[in-house]
């Protein structure tokens, strides 16, 4: 009956019909400002057109959104420059802590151009150049040559922005244009043309995607226009970078090394985009290599057939708690409410079943980018997220598993924050902090149900960006404290002026001798507020 209740409270379905926001009232905020949160998962948004201004930005982070994307497959350096400029100034308005991930395109195959003068079918080209229109039994050639598309003896000839497709798609295999709509079969290479029969027709029209489920294509997982974005991430102090297309460990590692040759301090951490059939083969080694990972559906949902897609999303989870990584679900979340002011059941009910399957965030691409009023779904997705939450607060607690394949060098952290649940459940603590230099002792405790907040500090700005992805964990910035006692009366103080706690609630805390050293955390200890620090 709560759980109806709440569903149903006024509190959550008004914003619903909201189409405009009214600021919040004026809050007086202490020099170090700790937001309380009343959800654990996170909100990704990707920014575009529709959300880049301060205003829209401020209210997005105001409504929960925590960790913003930009995506490099659009826009330029400058556009995306001044996004940055525009996040990281709402941010320090607010002073909440969000993370920036740039999205790298990969080796996105494309249709060629298209252009005007080529027009096939009766159907009239909505990206004002040209379009082919083709029918089932039709045949259509690829072609590595052909500078732009054009007809030949009434077929159509296309042109690629991958030439090598030609010599590493096969006779039988599937080819796939614009997110699977359209369908043909290879039929036989000739030269340097592949000529395909069409299965399911459409419209092509200039740069739809082509998706190859069956083929081994040979294209590196980082392109040229990758690497200098990359170069520009690291100029910039972005956060995360997002590879996409990942097949295998080594495409991360190489990341990884160039990160690391590039001496980039603290460095960017890696997210694995799952979104090809090899990546499932590999997805072991793939976690692994990963910093987080996340469940890129859409290409997915091409390359693999669509009814396991669910299934392969709950396996991607497991994997990531099993190594103790972050996991992001993405694509179509709430894909109506790019025009919608309310999202479908279905939509709400997805947005749940990630949370319900451990989902450490969900992501809003087109939605934020260029919907029409991003804010209300960052808010509204943030009300799917507390409901389920607090569904689940209501169920027996029982011990999340400890990551079972924790590096080496961390294994002590991870057992620690195990451990931390345990006295969780033994005591009435209302919070977990935690000194997290480089971010593992957050992500390590992010992983168990704690059904209590987690605050955790960190003197390296990066790191605490990083730690805004983490599910339940509250980032903050502090100096490193000279001692484990000063750094309990410091965090006492900033508690108590935050109103997160009262006096003689219990607080656990996790940090290590000496703090702000890295793969140091090995203490626990519980504290009564108001009581001295031992």
């Amino acid at each position: 009956m709560a759980l109806t209740r709440s569903l149903f409270s006024s509190r959550l379905q008004a914003p619903l019909l909201k189409r405009f926001y009214t600021a919040p009232s004026p809050v007086t905020r202490t020099s170090t400002y700790i937001p309380s949160t009343t959800k654990f998962a996170k909100i990704m948004c990707t920014v575009g057109p529709a959300s880049e201004t301060h205003e829209t930005l401020t209210q997005l982070i105001e409504r929960g959104a925590r960790i913003f994307r930009l995506n490099f497959s659009h826009g330029d350096f400058e556009s995306h420059g001044k996004r940055l400029e525009a996040i990281r100034a709402a941010s320090r308005a607010l002073q909440i802590p969000v993370a920036v991930c740039g999205d790298l395109q990969g080796p996105k195959i494309r249709v060629g151009v298209i252009p005007a003068s080529v027009q096939v079918g009766d159907s009239a080209s909505r990206s004002g150049g040209g379009l082919v229109q083709v029918d089932a039994g039709d045949i259509v050639v690829l072609s590595a040559s052909a500078p732009e598309a054009h007809i030949r003896d009434g077929v159509p000839v296309l042109s690629l922005t991958y030439k090598d497709l030609v010599h590493e798609v096969e006779p039988g295999h599937l080819v796939l244009i614009n997110d699977g709509a359209i369908r043909m079969r290879a039929l036989k290479a000739e030269g340097d043309e592949l000529h395909c029969e069409v299965l399911v027709g459409g419209d092509i029209t200039s740069g739809k995607g082509i998706n190859l489920p069956e083929s081994n294509i040979k294209a590196p997982a980082i392109t040229k226009k990758d690497w200098a974005c990359v170069e520009w991430a690291m100029d910039h102090d972005l956060d995360y970078l997002a590879l996409s297309f990942v097949r295998n460990a080594a495409e991360v590692n190489e990341l990884k090394a160039k990160l690391r040759d590039a001496n980039d301090g603290h460095r960017l951490h890696i997210i694995s985009k799952i979104e090809k059939p090899q990546a499932i083969d590999n997805l072991h080694e793939i976690v692994e290599a990963s910093d987080a990972v996340m469940v890129a559906r859409g290409d997915l949902g091409v390359e693999m057939e669509l009814a396991t897609v669910p299934i392969i999303q709950k396996l991607i989870i497991e994997r990531c708690q099993m190594y103790g990584k972050p996991c992001i679900i993405a694509t179509q979340m709430l894909e109506s409410m790019i025009t919608s002011v309310i999202p479908t059941r279905a939509e709400a009910s997805d947005v749940a079943n990630a949370i319900f399957d451990g989902a450490d965030a969900v992501m809003l691409s087109a939605e934020s980018a260029t919907g029409a009023h991003p804010a209300l779904v960052v808010e509204t997705m943030g009300q799917i997220i507390e409901a389920s939450e607090g569904h689940m607060r209501t169920l027996v607690s029982h011990a999340s598993a400890p990551p079972t394949r924790t590096a080496a060098a961390h294994h002590l952290t991870a057992s620690l924050a195990y451990g931390a649940w345990h006295v969780v459940q033994e005591t009435r603590a209302k919070l977990v902090v935690c000194w997290s230099q480089h971010g593992n002792a957050a992500r390590y405790l992010s992983q168990h149900d704690f059904k209590i907040p987690i605050v955790a500090f960190s003197e390296i700005q990066r790191t605490v960006h990083q730690m805004a992805l983490f599910s339940g964990v509250t980032p903050v910035h502090m100096a490193v404290p000279s001692s484990t006692e000063s750094f309990i009366d410091a965090t006492e103080a900033l508690l108590l002026q935050n109103k997160l706690v009262t006096k003689g609630d219990q607080v656990l805390f996790l940090g290590g001798r000496p703090l702000g050293k890295s793969k140091s955390t090995n203490a626990m200890i519980l504290h009564e507020i108001g009581s001295k620090a031992v």
